[in-house]
């Protein structure tokens, strides 16, 4: 019997079998913070031109998503999800990397992100792979329950 293969590509945020992950990233955040994001980030905006939309996938399932978002001076790393039941299996950093990947392949040098107060295994992950916070960036504004990182690639 073979291991699951965990494979990364470049794929569209509007396919039929990524649509539900990312359902679950917005039910998921919604629980968090007891509310919608402020600044939601939609299927459109994630089908844009300068995004690349990343998933893992295991035995073809979409297990995981992100997206790398292209802002000209930076690159923001946007809407990175893990299904719970793969949760502590070291996706995370690995996605991460995927999505870093894809930044220097872009010739991307500067990545930003947001993630909220709640959200401690993302803060986690994003300290130990090297990013350090920083003030509010783009449409992102001073708030309580978002802190703003980055890392030079």
């Amino acid at each position: 019997m073979s291991s699951p293969q965990l494979t990364f590509r470049i794929d569209d945020p509007r396919a039929a079998d990524v649509h539900p992950l990312i359902e679950q990233l917005d039910g998921y955040l919604t629980e968090r913070y007891s509310a919608p994001s402020p600044f939601p980030v939609s299927l459109d905006e994630l089908s844009r031109s300068n995004v690349t939309f990343v998933t893992a996938r295991v035995e073809e399932t979409p297990v995981a998503c992100g997206a790398c978002v292209n802002m000209g001076d930076y690159v923001e790393i946007k809407r990175m999800y893990v299904l719970p039941a793969c949760r502590g299996l070291g996706l995370g950093k690995q996605l991460l990397e995927a999505l870093e990947a894809q930044v220097r392949a872009n010739g991307g040098s500067l990545v930003r992100l947001e993630t909220g107060t709640a959200q401690t295994e993302a803060l986690e992950l994003y300290e130990h792979a090297g990013y350090r916070r920083c003030a509010p960036f783009g449409d992102h504004r001073s708030d309580t329950a978002s802190i703003c990182m980055e890392k030079q690639l």
